[in-house]
């Protein structure tokens, strides 16, 4: 059941892990000189939205993403041409609002038809007012107001095409790469959180169990096995005892500081080799280096998994039901912020790590093709046309968002069977 606790923690974890990955795409933008627009989360009619300095923040309905809107990505805003009737509000003889409709009854602006206009390289406005050609300068931070909404135009060297392959690369790359350095974090934190595995330790026996006829007692700490070393984790013991049913094996314990040496041998219940004990991990405080050291070999190998995943989706080695969608992730992120915060903060790393290398993958709308076509650029010495990698990436959002319905209707039939 969702608590409002669970429920909250639902929410943070989207917003954090969807906030981190656009906040390094915001970041690197703005340190390359690129207007940013807009920084959204979520997708959809906006629910809040303000405005600071340059970029509106908003938080929008659909909790499925978000995205910094670059000025120079999407078709620009509304052009103004010669013989266009324009109101213009001034600072000395700098042009700072371009007005384009409803200039009726307005006292505030010179109103004019435009002969020569350029806000991109030039900045630089010229229009007939009473008979008389006037010339203006454009500030570059100039809003242009139509239909009461105000947009700043963007000059030239403000647009993300006009920056370098590298520099826009790496505007888009630091999306992903911010979603690893948050899953480092976080494995790291789980590390600092749960402490480090000594050894392997009996926490019970169960009764008339191959443990208890052998001897074995809680509290015993489980050294060797069949001459091979157990140390911290439980993983080499499970594998040998799946190796031996109905085997006798040699095992030694630590039992209050003294060597054990006993014979135990697994049953084979069913298929299921067993010897009637339950385990824990005997643990310490993690030192700095520790965290650092356990918390990198987890996120290796999580990615490894990640990675294992993607080449089944890849291969079509998976059915409809293997899919999980936003209705499942929430639910299992419902699961994970119940079973107390070291389980919260690990899937939220995992699911940081998977959102960043997803976004890396080379298809279209995602991070991983606008590199690709960034690459391609920098071979072949100029950039694709515009239109038709937009056309590329409109395609591809349109194939992840039927995907995204697909998989909700699975996640919801699912929770309908139970």
């Amino acid at each position: 059941m969702f608590t409002p606790q669970v429920i909250f923690q639902i929410i943070l974890f989207f917003f954090v892990l969807v906030t981190i990955h656009e906040w390094g795409h915001f970041y690197f933008a703005k340190r390359a000189g690129i207007l940013v627009r807009e920084f959204a989360i979520g997708f959809g009619p906006k629910l809040f939205s303000f405005k600071r300095g340059e970029t509106r923040y908003t938080l929008r309905l659909l909790p499925i993403g978000g995205f910094v809107r670059m000025a120079g990505e999407d078709p620009e805003i509304v052009q103004i041409q010669p013989g266009q009737t324009i109101g213009i509000r001034l600072d000395g003889r700098t042009v700072t609002h371009l007005v384009l409709d409803r200039l009726e009854n307005r006292t505030d602006l010179v109103i004019g038809t435009v002969q020569f206009i350029d806000i991109e390289e030039a900045l630089r406005l010229e229009i007939e007012h009473d008979g008389a050609v006037e010339h203006y300068s454009v500030h570059p931070q100039a809003m242009m107001v139509a239909r009461e909404k105000e947009n700043q135009i963007a000059p030239l060297d403000r647009q993300f095409g006009s920056k370098t392959v590298g520099q826009r690369a790496l505007a888009i790359f630091a999306g992903p790469f911010m979603n690893f350095v948050l899953a480092f974090v976080l494995f790291v934190t789980v590390v600092f959180l749960t402490g480090v595995a000594q050894n392997v330790k009996i926490d019970g026996v169960e009764a008339d169990s191959p443990a208890q006829k052998a001897g074995l007692l809680a509290g015993d700490i489980i050294k060797q096995v069949d001459n091979t070393t157990i140390g911290s984790s439980s993983r080499p013991l499970i594998n040998l005892i799946q190796a031996s049913p109905d085997k006798k094996m040699q095992w030694v314990v630590d039992r209050a500081g003294k060597e054990v040496k006993l014979e135990v041998t697994p049953t084979n219940n069913n298929g299921t080799i067993l010897v009637g004990v339950r385990l824990i991990s005997d643990k310490r405080s993690a030192s700095f280096g520790d965290a650092i050291s356990i918390g990198w070999s987890t996120m290796s190998d999580a990615a490894r998994n990640i990675l294992q995943g993607f080449k089944m989706l890849v291969l079509g080695q998976f059915k409809m039901e293997d899919l999980g969608g936003p209705v499942k992730i929430i639910q299992v992120t419902g699961e994970h912020a119940s079973a107390g915060l070291p389980q919260y903060i690990f899937w939220a790393a995992i699911m940081s790590l998977y959102l960043g290398m997803f976004n890396l993958l080379p298809f279209p709308a995602l991070d991983g093709s606008r590199i690709l076509f960034l690459i391609f650029e920098a071979i072949r010495g100029k950039p694709v046309d515009p239109n038709r990698e937009s056309m590329v990436h409109f395609i591809g959002f349109a194939m992840l968002m039927l995907l995204m319905i697909a998989v909700t209707y699975n996640d919801i039939l699912q929770l309908i069977r139970g």
